[in-house]
């Protein structure tokens, strides 16, 4: 734990140390997240300061598809680095009748084989986007979420990840 801590304190650093450099905007990008559900998202800007997120995410006993709609204004006046915040929902499907607990807290206990759980998720977080020529955006932030599944059992994660995309 402490040395994901450490981790997570060297990006923030990252951040603030790049804060003189040029950023372009992006209209689209692909990429990987990594956390609690770890998959493949696409962003897509559709207005100035608002995207669209897809993330198809995968953990020990399942995957989620999850539908996003997010805001993102600049960050601390530091060019190519800019908060995301904002809403959507997911579905999930589990096939494993086992526990899981994925390291991160993802801990869904008695998921049954075929179980299918809907969930509203938030998402906040920072984003960095290099600046031109280099086509790379990193992010880190929260995505917590509280999910019903077909039984009537319920669920809840803060789902912490962090990002890297190539952008369009």
């Amino acid at each position: 734990m402490r040395t994901k801590t450490l981790g997570l304190l060297l990006v923030i650093s990252s951040f603030f140390m790049i804060s003189n450099l040029q950023a372009q905007d992006y209209n689209t990008a692909v990429g990987l997240r990594f956390g609690s559900t770890t998959g493949l998202t696409i962003k897509h800007n559709y207005k100035p300061n608002a995207a669209v997120e897809g993330i198809i995410g995968f953990f020990g006993n399942g995957f989620s598809l999850t539908g996003l709609i997010e805001r993102h204004p600049q960050a601390f006046d530091v060019r190519g680095l800019h908060w995301y915040y904002g809403a959507g929902a997911h579905i999930a499907f589990y096939r494993d009748p086992n526990n899981f607990n994925s390291g991160f807290n993802r801990d869904i206990r008695d998921r049954d084989n075929d179980d299918i759980g809907i969930g509203i998720d938030g998402i906040v977080g920072l984003e960095y986007k290099f600046p031109d020529g280099v086509p790379l955006a990193v992010s880190m932030g929260l995505k917590p979420f509280v999910e019903v599944d077909t039984e009537g059992d319920v669920g809840a994660l803060i789902d912490p990840g962090l990002g890297l995309k190539i952008t369009f």
